[in-house]
């Protein structure tokens, strides 16, 4: 039975009620009916006017993130804009219970503001039931704003370089998505600075480049202990244990700063789920320089001979980022965390990257991560068991989606288990993404550009 049939034979059992006979049926009916429909009826009748109403809104968005694109892209003229947005919201919004529908887009030219469109709806249904208490329609309407040259990006693609990647041609096929997503993500850039880049290598360590061993906030404690040495208590017999008792540590030797090569470890606990700015002042916040070494192999070097590339901070010279992602090789274990930890930290404004200052009076930002690998986590500074690393990662994945972005993408062309700490590190659903061909990568990454391009596009 439809509404419009209920809606008859309720109408029919009213008259029916009203030509009784019997005591004070129809008196009781007659004042407790009024009520007993309206409230029906509004359940019905808003329930499609909010559904209707949701399904505008969606045409709506839709349809001036394309008007948005188009105008960048030079597809069309501001001239065109109202005739494009009718076409767009007509083929787009479908609802048969709307009538009425009105849709009208308004364009603000670049100022000091950003360029914008504006689309307002309105539209109403034809109640079913509310209408035999006196209200014969609903109405309804909403709007939709894009806006552009106000909105500035700034994305950290953290990727995964361990010795896995050297199997199933992931690590080439990472290489050509990852060039691709610059490639997408340049070209929405209308002028310097509307989109800035960084690129975090990882494997157990990252490549945090030689250039910043004298700085103050190096935590030189664990490479100063490995030199040798005694305690003036021999009670203790490590620098750190030594100097915990308030005791002094004598070195057997001078430790050489000289010979470090680049690598950087997990930060102390809790810093290590955190963006904080790392301070001589603060310990726990330094950065922790090891020599991340297997066999005779020492996996940070400088140099394009590199076997993991140094962190390249925020930038929009395409080349060198392009660059830096061709000279990636595959080597060492796996810790997702610490890449995600220094992507993270590339876009703060602070040590040690210094991202460029925000102009925040004339642009808003918008900050994404974009962490690709290929396996599960297997080693980081504590702990050799992937569910241990997992539980430090999923503590910092929490702490970086308040403030970020977040898409994961997990190559999985062996056959492992889906990897549940990608899938909770991911922003929502779909932007967790589980390859199993490398050669799908690329179409991940377009699409996550896809989506970035309208992150920075959409108010």
């Amino acid at each position: 039975m439809t509404i419009r049939q209920a809606a008859v034979r309720l109408q029919s059992i009213i008259g029916s009620f009203g030509r009784s006979e019997r005591g004070n049926i129809a008196i009781l009916f007659a004042i407790a009916v009024v009520p007993v429909i309206s409230f029906v009826g509004a359940a019905i009748d808003y329930t499609r006017a909010n559904s209707a109403r949701s399904s505008m809104q969606a045409a709506m968005d839709s349809t001036s993130l394309m008007l948005a694109k188009d105008l960048q892209d030079g597809t069309i003229n501001t001239s065109q804009i109202t005739q494009k947005a009718e076409e767009y919201f007509k083929a787009l919004f479908t609802n048969a219970d709307a009538k009425s529908v009105t849709v009208n887009a308004t364009y603000t030219a670049a100022s000091g503001s950003g360029s914008k469109i504006l689309i307002n709806g309105a539209g109403k249904i034809d109640t079913s039931i509310m209408r035999l208490v006196g209200i014969p329609d609903i109405n309804f309407n909403t709007s939709t704003t894009s806006a552009w040259g106000n909105n500035r990006m700034r994305v950290a693609m953290v990727l995964d370089n361990t010795g896995s990647m050297a199997s199933d041609g992931k690590m080439p096929a990472m290489q050509t998505a990852a060039k691709s997503l610059i490639d997408q993500l340049s070209a929405i850039a209308k002028n310097p600075g509307d989109m800035y880049i960084s690129v975090v290598p990882f494997a157990k360590d990252v490549n945090f480049g030689t250039s910043y061993a004298n700085q103050t906030y190096m935590d030189w404690s664990d490479w100063d202990a490995k030199a040798g040495g005694t305690c003036s208590n021999t009670n203790y017999t490590t620098k750190q244990s030594c100097q915990d008792a308030g005791r002094t540590w004598t070195a057997a030797q001078t430790p050489d700063h000289s010979k470090w090569t680049g690598c950087v470890t997990d930060r102390a606990q809790d810093y290590d789920t955190k963006n904080t700015i790392p301070t001589a002042a603060n310990a726990s916040t330094r950065v922790v320089p090891e020599e991340y070494v297997s066999g005779s192999t020492k996996y940070c070097k400088t140099g394009s001979s590199s076997y993991l590339q140094p962190i390249v901070p925020l930038s929009y010279d395409w080349s060198t980022l392009k660059t830096s992602i061709t000279n990636m090789q595959p080597t060492g274990n796996t810790n997702q965390g610490i890449g995600l930890a220094w992507g993270w930290l590339t876009l703060g404004t602070g040590a040690p990257f210094s991202a460029p200052a925000k102009d925040t009076a004339n642009y808003t930002y918008k900050e994404a991560i974009v962490l690709l690998s290929d396996g599960l986590n297997t080693q980081n500074r504590w702990y050799s068991s992937a569910s241990q690393i997992d539980a430090r990662q999923k503590i910092l994945c929490d702490n970086a989606k308040a403030s970020n972005t977040i898409y994961t993408v997990q190559v999985n062309t062996g056959g492992d288990p889906t990897s549940t700490v990608l899938q909770y590190c991911a922003s929502g659903a779909d932007k967790f993404f589980e390859v199993k061909q490398a050669n799908q990568t690329l179409s991940v990454f377009n699409s996550i550009g896809q989506s970035l391009a309208k992150l920075r596009i959409a108010k």
